[in-house]
């Protein structure tokens, strides 16, 4: 039995009601091919790495003259209008849905609810039966069907009694210090001007006094991946969670704190998760949406509990295509401790991320464990199965002091927390246009990122990449310095 008839089959046998909503990936043409080749270096390179210095070898022993003659100087952003962060972005009109959409079978359907395509990625969202199920079998454009699975965000929890190295700090936060995103903004000129990132959260208060005037896009999305609002005017925070990763990521200090690592940049959210629950098809749209409004990261503090090593592979085509346009896609790992992951944190392709505490601890709700790929439509066969480790990385996510709706403020614990410090680590790296990064665009731009974030931990734990911190603790300020070479 091939793997397409084992997932018709499982959904099948899953289905809740008589009709449902499934996720339809058309199979995938040599358009992927750069991307897998390069995926499949990365895969093997990582099985060899001993320290997470050992990654930055490539990059830092590119010579300089190849560079394309970016200086130190080009970090330095005064006012004026926005520069280009680089990023290099997909024409969109080439990836439609051609082989689903037009076909016979959609026109018959009668009364039946349409295809809602994403076709950045070569996805729609269908409503079908069984017999539906067994007619999209025997569609040779067709390359995977999956169901449409609820997602939350990962619980978190309200901070009490903070420890005194966190109250010590009282004009700015522990995870601003302790990242070194601070220093960055004085020795480098570089708060995430010109940078936009994209929130896929719960909605965002846009009226909160730390985050006035940067929210430059707002979409909303309902179960089904059907835009229902796109309009930055109509932006509201559903629940609480968003406010308080966007204003991690671009939060000023209103409050007499600085809480923002890029405190310049725009944020884009998509209102995914609706009081905390989403689908899998409304985050799908939200990356979409994302990439068509050419963001420089991606940030998703939300996931499915994942128990197992296997990977069900329903983000990974939607995080290629994003990195392709040159957009890191920063996920949290989730909340369920040791030797547990969340989806889409599990995917190869994702940064993803857990939590340490002021003292660099991993927090103990922070999750990591060995995944397994014995089977992909997306990595060269010769190294299958691929083992590999989640998280990327670490960053702070205990105690974390941020803005929550209706002007307020609230520390929390959560991987949720640790999540946007990367996505604004990413954005103080792209605003700043380092050497390093010049003329990179594509997959280079964001695997050349990635790499430079995860070479310049701070290591902890067993030597290389392990379940607890990944390959360390984010320091943005090493990065950058060794960004600037």
């Amino acid at each position: 039995m091939s793997k397409l008839s084992e997932q018709i089959e499982r959904i099948a046998d899953e289905a809740p009601t008589e009709r449902f909503r499934v996720i339809v990936q058309m199979a995938g043409g040599d358009d992927l091919r750069r991307h897998l080749d390069s995926a499949t270096q990365i895969a093997a390179k990582r099985r060899a790495i001993i320290t997470a210095r050992d990654l930055l070898d490539e990059l830092v022993t590119t010579p300089k003259e190849k560079r394309s003659g970016s200086t130190r100087r080009a970090a330095k952003r005064g006012g004026g209008k926005r520069a280009s962060t680089g990023a290099t972005h997909l024409d969109l009109g080439s990836r439609s849905l051609p082989g689903l959409l037009r076909s016979k079978w959609v026109h018959e359907r009668g009364s039946k609810a349409e295809p809602i395509p994403f076709g950045v990625f070569g996805t729609a969202v269908v409503e079908v039966d069984k017999m539906d199920l067994l007619k999209l079998q025997q569609m040779p454009e067709v390359g995977a069907v999956f169901p449409n699975r609820i997602v939350r965000r990962p619980p978190v929890s309200k901070a009490t009694g903070l420890p005194r190295a966190v109250l010590d700090s009282p004009g700015y936060t522990w995870g601003l210090a302790r990242t070194g995103a601070m220093a960055v903004w004085g020795a480098f000129e570089a708060t995430g001007k010109g940078t936009k990132v994209a929130i896929l959260d719960t909605g965002v208060d846009a009226k909160h006094p730390d985050l006035a005037g940067k929210i430059a896009g707002f979409a909303e999305f309902d179960e089904n991946g059907e835009t229902i609002v796109d309009d930055p005017k109509k932006a509201y925070d559903s629940d609480e969670h968003g406010t308080h990763c966007a204003a991690i990521v671009a939060g000023g200090n209103e409050s007499g704190r600085w809480i923002g690592l890029a405190p310049d940049a725009e944020i884009y959210a998509g209102l995914v998760l609706k009081k905390g629950i989403g689908t899998d098809a409304q985050i799908l749209a939200g990356i979409a949406w994302a990439i068509r409004n050419k963001v420089d990261v991606i940030s998703m503090s939300l996931g499915g509990l994942s128990m197992t090593a296997d990977v069900f592979d329903t983000y990974t085509l939607a995080i290629i295509r994003a990195n392709e346009a040159g957009i890191p896609v920063v996920c949290a790992v989730g909340n369920d401790g040791s030797q547990t992951t969340g989806s889409p944190g599990n995917d190869i392709f994702a940064f993803t991320v857990g939590a340490t505490d002021v003292d660099d601890r991993a927090a103990g709700f922070s999750g990591g464990r060995t995944q397994i790929i014995e089977e992909s439509r997306y990595l060269d066969p010769e190294v299958l199965p691929l083992v590999y480790s989640k998280p990327d990385i670490t960053a702070p996510g205990v105690d974390v002091y941020s803005a929550v709706p209706k002007g307020k403020y609230e520390a929390w614990n959560g991987t949720s927390m640790a999540t946007p410090h990367v996505a604004g680590a990413f954005a103080l790296l792209f605003g700043a246009k380092p050497p390093m990064l010049a003329g990179k665009k594509g997959i280079d731009r964001a695997n050349a990122a990635q790499t430079l974030l995860a070479g310049t931990v701070k290591e902890l734990g067993e030597a290389g990449q392990n379940h607890r911190f990944g390959y360390g603790r984010l320091d943005v300020l090493r990065a950058m310095g060794f960004a600037f070479q």
